[in-house]
């Protein structure tokens, strides 16, 4: 290969132990081992490189509701974490569940965000899935089995229903699996009590029995053990909250800590932990409000928390100390997403995405400070983290010591999509 490339990362740490030059041309790896002619050379040496994490789970807010979010705001969160796709949740205002609502949402991300993006499509009642795969959905959901900020459950009847229709197409069903009961409780223990981890794990039971055969089923942000071991051959996804933090842990009525499904008890927490090799993916479930919306009552204060930047972070400080191999983070938070939504895999190998994030040695403590999403808090204050210094985007620095730079973000549609 004698062409000119445009970027070499050099004496990478490749995940089997071996160092070699990556040589990036046209925003693919061209070749791995000794380095080909390049317009720059980026010195990998003791550094952690990792292929950019596919975040398959946030809410980048944007419309009405842009003063928590929007595209801008939470791609550079993104980015700065070390995520190069975000995969967007349809329940926005409006919610995404028209092909004209469809549209509009990817014109806006095409227009403002600073990493490369797919975006699901809504589901509700009298909503057409054929049309909405049409138009480039990468998959249908989250599908709330019960209600959540800006999102209505589905009655048994319409979930079948759009289950079957999105069965039909081949396409992903991700689903927001709990059980809700009524009343509004004052803190975590009793929004815990009412929202338990056993509706939880009886509705991943029940909706993998009676449609699994015939629908790819993701279930998304599972909070307990035993909702990991009821949804089968279905896909599993779990967040850093409900990896690192408890009720424990927290303040009785904290409300940066609330969240849908809850926090759990510290035995839960742990437990959930000894599940990580059944784990399918690692997902922010980024879902800013603002201090002023949180710090309402416990009660009326909206549920949701913002983690798309301090995600990888939190996990490469962890993975530092031994908790975890760096395959399985690799894995579980690049390769796995973008295997499940048919988006080709950033890594090590020619032809591979070349999007990466370079990790330092030094832990720092997360800072709402540093931090971009326009939310302002993080329930992570304080946390031990490894920030990347430098981010790639399709071979060019997207980002590098808080410096963000113009790259060329892609949208990622789906299978079904019909220009």
């Amino acid at each position: 290969m004698s062409s000119r490339c445009d970027l070499v990362l050099a004496d990478v740490t490749l995940p089997d132990g071996r160092v070699a030059d990556v040589s990036v041309r046209d925003g693919l790896v061209r070749h791995v081992g000794a380095m080909l002619p390049a317009e720059q050379v980026i010195s990998c040496r003791g550094i952690t490189v990792l292929p950019g994490a596919v975040d398959m789970h946030v809410h980048l807010r944007g419309g009405i509701q842009r003063e928590k979010e929007d595209w801008e705001s939470g791609s550079m969160s993104a980015l700065a974490g070390g995520v190069t796709v975000v995969v967007d949740q349809p329940n926005t205002i409006p919610p995404l569940i028209t092909p004209e609502a469809y549209r509009n949402r990817v014109a806006e991300a095409g227009r403002n965000s600073l990493c490369s993006f797919a975006i699901n499509a809504g589901v509700a009642p009298g909503s057409d899935p054929a049309a909405l795969w049409r138009e480039g959905a990468i998959a249908f959901g989250e599908i709330f089995a019960a209600p959540s900020s800006y999102g209505e459950a589905l009655s048994a009847e319409a979930l079948s229903a759009a289950l079957s229709g999105i069965g039909s197409l081949g396409a992903l069903a991700t689903i927001h699996a709990e059980e809700a009961g009524p009343g509004s409780p004052e803190n975590l223990a009793d929004h815990a009590r009412n929202r338990p981890s056993r509706g939880e794990t009886e509705t991943v039971r029940t909706i993998f029995r009676t449609y699994g055969e015939d629908t790819r089923l993701h279930f998304c942000h599972v909070s307990v053990a035993g909702s990991v071991a009821a949804a089968g051959s279905a896909s599993v996804e779990v967040t850093p909250h409900h990896l690192f933090l408890s009720i424990e842990q927290s303040f009785p009525d904290d409300t940066l800590r609330k969240v849908n499904p809850p926090l759990r008890s510290e035995k839960e927490r742990q437990e959930l932990w000894r599940m990580w090799d059944r784990i399918d993916v690692i997902a922010s479930d980024h879902a800013p409000h603002t201090l002023r919306e949180k710090n309402r009552s416990f009660g009326e204060a909206p549920s949701g928390i913002p983690g798309v930047e301090t995600m990888l972070p939190i996990l490469v400080a962890r993975m530092k100390d031994g908790l975890f191999p760096r395959i399985s983070l690799i894995e579980k938070t690049s390769w796995t997403p973008a295997d499940i939504l048919g988006i080709p895999r950033a890594g090590f190998q020619p032809g591979e995405r070349a999007d990466f994030a370079l990790y330092g040695r030094e832990v720092t403590a997360v800072s709402v400070d540093d931090l971009h999403s326009r939310a302002g808090w993080t329930p992570f204050e304080g946390f031990p983290a490894v920030f990347p210094d430098q981010v790639i985007l399709a071979g060019s620095p997207a980002y590098r010591d808080g410096e963000f730079q113009e790259t060329a973000p892609r949208w990622f549609s789906g299978r079904g999509y019909h220009p």
